[in-house]
């Protein structure tokens, strides 16, 4: 369960931590940036406190969102990217359906039929009942013996689950994973997997409220900030 005060004993009000969070995962920024615009608004922040922020709150915003999460549509789309953590090549597979609505993300060290897996397991698990009924991928072998395996494990002698990988019809993942990555800038470099999941769970949260996959959100910035501030019971 999220903590009813996760505001507690920091220095600042909750709506500049949550302004300072908020921008750093909507908008392209650095750290320094951040604090260059709390300063801007006689905010004395530093960089360290920032990071500390979007730790700390990325993780709990992912949280509070999901019960207002809108149900996906059943055609799921899947393929894996890549981004520096630690200085090493690590693979980020996301799963997104026919909307763009975002289904999951992990993040792995391995590109294998072992992570692909565990992620699409994991996927499933979380949307419980709606399980997809397609998963479009690229051509990779690991998706036709990953996929059988996993409609075996639902029901042997029943393929739930229809494979399609027609490259051009995964287009928009692709789209999807472009944008997404301009979004992180020169953030695409980690110190570790922990910062970077917690990061990305921000991150992929504030665009799926961005793209109103959500209830109760009003059109633009304002309603954005207005469900924030609902998520953290904060007045308006």
């Amino acid at each position: 369960m999220p903590s009813s005060q996760p505001f507690k004993r920091h220095r600042l009000p909750a709506a500049v931590i949550l302004c300072a969070v908020r921008m750093y995962l909507r908008y392209p920024l650095s750290y320094q940036d951040v604090v260059d615009l709390m300063a801007e608004r006689c905010l004395d922040v530093d960089r360290s406190t920032v990071y500390r922020w979007v730790q700390k709150f990325g993780p709990e915003l992912s949280k509070r969102t999901e019960k207002y999460l809108k149900r996906g549509s059943l055609d799921w789309h899947v393929d894996e990217t890549y981004i520096r953590v630690g200085g090493k090549w690590r693979y980020l597979w996301r799963a997104i359906d026919a909307n763009g609505q975002l289904v999951d993300f992990r993040l792995t060290a391995r590109r294998d039929a072992k992570a692909a897996k565990a992620f699409l397991k994991n996927a499933i698990e979380r949307v419980r009942l709606h399980r997809p009924v397609s998963i479009c991928t690229d051509k990779a072998p690991t998706y036709h013996k990953v996929i059988r395996e996993i409609n075996h494990d639902y029901d042997p002698h029943f393929d739930s689950i229809t494979h399609i990988d027609r490259k051009y019809l995964n287009n928009r993942i692709e789209s999807d994973h472009a944008a997404s990555k301009r979004l992180l800038g020169y953030r695409q470099i980690f110190r570790s997997l922990r910062s970077a999941k917690a990061t990305l769970a921000g991150r992929e949260t504030i665009r799926t409220i961005k793209r109103g996959h959500i209830h109760n959100k009003q059109s633009g910035v304002k309603g954005e900030i207005a469900f924030m501030h609902q998520l953290f019971q904060l007045a308006a």
